[in-house]
């Protein structure tokens, strides 16, 4: 099944900073939603990714999001600014001026349950694979999307709150798989040592 993200032109997305001498802290994103809170983590090696989603929550952008498009056994897509608006026609459309990311898909990062990974326009408009500057998508099966693997880029794992995902995943939708009711999103970021993430919630960095 393929996972599309529909809008207007592909622009090119700004350039990561170089990267500096490897700190000790990292950034924890809360996710929270009316089923539950999920805390994720993004990885170092999808730089463009990573910077991208933290301006993007540090700043606001998701807040007053949904996720727009719900599929048991499969994911849960959201992130896209139009969803904040009174009209659920355009959910999942995106933004015509908002640039893409370019893929990071190189650092083989899996769709194992959990994971976050960026929307895009399909292959037939984007041979590229560049990213959604915005929509992202959790894995809820279990057993992982993997069909899906070196197609779109992985860039970060929910480490708690998995099952939050299973509950957003199994509300009623509409012919789109557009929930019938909203489910909103807010974020908030914050830095803490590497050491006292893996104490929290018991994630191992490779």
């Amino acid at each position: 099944m393929a996972l599309l993200w529909l809008a207007g032109p592909v622009l090119a997305a700004s350039k990561p900073g170089k990267p500096g001498k490897k700190s000790n802290k990292d950034e924890v994103v809360t996710l929270t939603t009316s089923q539950g809170v999920m805390r994720l983590i993004l990885f170092d090696d999808t730089p463009r990714h990573k910077d991208n989603f933290l301006k993007k929550a540090k700043g606001g952008f998701y807040n007053g999001t949904t996720f727009h498009r719900v599929i048991p056994g499969f994911m849960i897509q959201g992130g896209d600014a139009n969803s904040k608006d009174a009209d659920p026609s355009n959910d999942g459309l995106g933004q015509p001026d908002e640039g893409t990311i370019p893929a990071e898909l190189t650092a083989g990062h899996q769709h194992n349950y959990g994971a976050l990974a960026a929307a895009r326009q399909g292959d037939f408009a984007n041979p590229e694979r560049a990213s959604s500057a915005s929509q992202f998508y959790l894995v809820e099966n279990r057993e992982g999307t993997h069909f899906l693997d070196g197609q779109y880029t992985v860039f970060g794992q929910v480490i708690q709150g998995l099952d939050v995902i299973g509950k957003i995943a199994a509300f009623a939708r509409d012919g789109r798989d557009r929930p019938i009711a909203d489910i909103n999103m807010t974020l908030k970021v914050e830095k803490l040592k590497r050491k006292k993430i893996a104490e929290l919630y018991g994630y191992t960095y490779r």
